[in-house]
């Protein structure tokens, strides 16, 4: 069914027969589910794609298999993937030369085609639910992501898409939906955690005739795509949970401000609600209710403060995303000085499933203080990146290696920062502390809005501070003292003793003035921003003394304090290191080496001479330390 034949749905019961029947149309096909999200685009999907649809229809094959584009299944190191159903088998590494093969083992009789099966290294692995980094998830506001095509509103209707937002209209009132959402313990998916049924109960008894909902798609943490990924592949159920949670406050208009880095989103995001109006889903009288509520995009400039909610709201106004001092809350006066409700994507995505499945029922997953299920980006060192969601309670080392897979090349694991830029850097001895709010804000981080870089032992504590803290400077709105100058200090105090021009009381200098930020800045970004400099300190202050008192970065990180040479009894006169080396400043001779070489090598001019660095010239980046073959490259 294509979209233009989706007429205005003009009940619950229009909706649940339409809903039936789309069910009966795809009824015996085989899916082929191809992921177009950012990730498997990047690594070619969209040419699998159209191989596979053009396989299908030279094969004959229109009527029983249907190849379908979906969102982001969340394996993003394994693109492209690819998923079969019903089998559930799961293929990964796609290639457009694939498709005969992928078709074939639709066949009756036919067989997984091995080489694109998961292999762990000891087995193949044919079904996703199998897959080790499926295993522990459980998915809620990914439910859907891999299994519909975001671009059209009937897939979502037919998997169930807005029969409760139909529920809601025609059966609860505005307080009982309040009821739930706060029954459920949901707490904002953004950062903050605050609960969502407070801040609805707060929005709906606020003064004024005119309220707003907003969905805060501002997601700009370093390797953060959790809410991306949402927006790409299951828009609807966001415009859903909008739709759901303004009938309970008592509004008519909603904004979702995406980040304009975020083209794919923007794209799906106004495709959904086209077809949701044209459905009589969003608009004047949804399904007959006579409750009119429609959604408006605004595109983001990619400032990262105006993540934080009055800096948003003054974007959307017009105005330079700065924030305010919230003597009065954003539940009583917000954008355009009326009362608003804003939640982030993943929040608003979860409240259809809580009024499907109940309060009580999402109340039973996660942990005493953390209700629910969380989506975190898993990045950096780890050997299986990707969108994963977990029940809340869960730990650490349960994410990062159980899921995770580990840390590649089997080095150590150091720490993981979660929580974005501003969260802490969690280390070794807290990997099996459970995920939720209350706890890594314990530890010295934070929720934040999902974001997980893990880091290994090459990882410098130090320098991870600095990287974190020259974003948060250069992303300071600048209209408080203590962000503004009070992260620019925290800096320069970071790059000195990067560079080894550190002193004796600088880093207890960096304390106090971390202090003083995080007590007395305007807003959450200020606030928030000492958390790396501060967690690092508390967790890794020998590293800081090295760097401080021996001049010495243990990890050999700062280009400042290393020095490589070559070990000339060790080296084997292989060449590697000149090989590799970008600037030319290793020399010696490949042959065997001298302790090896007899009379005769030397007079065949077979025996080689052991290399060394010019350390005038050398950069310092390492090349010659990752690839000699003996150790024979030393790193002081």
């Amino acid at each position: 069914m294509s979209v233009a034949t989706v007429q205005k749905i003009s009940s619950p019961a229009a909706l649940r027969d339409l809903a039936e029947s789309l069910r009966r149309s795809v009824e015996g096909k085989l899916v082929v589910d191809v992921c177009l999200g950012t990730g498997c685009r990047a690594s070619g999907s969209a040419d699998v794609y159209e191989s596979l649809k053009e396989a299908v229809q030279a094969n004959g094959m229109a009527g029983e298999v249907l190849v379908r584009p979906t969102g982001c299944h969340g394996f993003c190191e394994l693109g492209p993937v690819v998923l079969l159903q019903p089998s559930g088998v799961f293929y990964h590494g796609v290639k457009p030369d694939d498709a005969a093969d992928v078709l074939g083992s639709l066949a009756p009789g036919g067989q997984p085609v091995e080489r694109l099966l998961y292999d762990t290294g000891t087995e193949k692995i044919a079904f996703e639910r199998d897959v080790p980094f499926y295993k522990k998830q459980q998915r809620i506001a990914l439910r859907l992501n891999g299994r519909i095509d975001p671009t059209r509103v009937e897939d979502y209707i037919r998997e169930g898409g807005y029969q409760c937002l139909a529920k809601v209209l025609s059966q609860y009132t505005p307080e009982r939906v309040i009821e739930e959402i706060t029954a459920s313990g949901l707490r904002g998916r953004g950062g903050g955690g605050f609960p969502t049924g407070r801040k609805w109960t707060s929005c709906r008894q606020a003064h004024g005739d005119i309220k707003y909902v907003i969905c805060n798609g501002d997601e700009g943490d370093p390797g953060a795509f959790m809410d991306r990924s949402i927006m790409e592949a299951n828009p609807h159920a966001v415009l859903e949970g909008m739709a759901i949670g303004s009938y309970a406050i008592g509004a008519h208009q909603g904004f979702i401000y995406v980040r304009a880095e975020y083209p794919l989103a923007v794209r799906t995001l106004r495709a959904a609600i086209g077809q949701a109006r044209q459905a009589g889903l969003l608009g004047e009288d949804i399904l007959g209710s006579g409750y009119s509520f429609d959604i408006e995009i605004v595109r983001g400039g990619g400032a990262f403060v105006c993540g934080e909610s009055t800096a948003l709201m003054a974007s959307i106004e017009g105005h330079v995303g700065e924030p305010r001092a919230k003597h009065i809350h954003t539940v009583e006066s917000g954008l355009w000085d009326r009362p608003t409700t804003l939640n982030n994507v993943e929040t608003w995505a979860n409240v259809p499933v809580i009024i499907e499945r109940g309060a009580d029922w999402f109340a039973s997953i996660g942990s005493a203080g953390s209700k629910g299920t969380k989506v975190f980006s898993l990045v950096g060192k780890v050997k299986n990146t990707g969108l994963v969601e977990v029940p809340m309670g869960i730990t650490l080392r349960e994410i990062i290696y159980d899921i995770g897979g580990g840390i590649p090349g089997d080095k150590e694991f150091k720490a993981v920062q979660t929580g974005g830029p501003s969260g802490g850097c969690i280390p070794a001895d807290h990997l099996d502390l459970e995920v939720d709010f209350d706890r890594l804000s314990e530890v010295g981080s934070m929720m934040g809005s999902g974001g997980m870089i893990v880091m290994d032992e090459d990882s410098c504590m130090v320098d991870v501070a600095r990287y974190f803290l020259n974003f948060l400077r250069e992303e300071s709105c600048g209209k408080c003292t203590p962000c503004r100058e009070g992260n620019q200090r925290m800096f320069e105090i970071l790059d000195k003793i990067c560079k080894g021009e550190a002193g004796e009381g600088d880093l207890e200098l960096l304390e106090d003035i971390a202090d003083v930020v995080k007590t007395t800045s305007l807003c959450a970004l200020g606030k928030s921003a000492p958390n790396p400099v501060l967690s690092t300190i508390r967790y890794f202050r020998d590293e800081y003394e090295a760097h401080i008192r021996d001049k010495r970065c243990p990890a050999g990180v700062c280009k400042a304090l290393v020095t490589y040479s070559i070990d000339p009894e060790a080296c084997i006169c292989c060449g590697r290191c000149a090989t590799d080396c970008p600037v030319e400043c290793i020399s010696g001779k490949r042959g065997k080496p001298p302790a090896k070489a007899t009379e005769k090598d030397v007079a065949e001019g077979k025996a080689g001479e052991p290399f060394q660095i010019d350390a005038q010239v050398c950069i310092k980046c390492g090349s010659c330390y990752e690839v000699c073959p003996v150790g024979a490259v030393q790193r002081t």
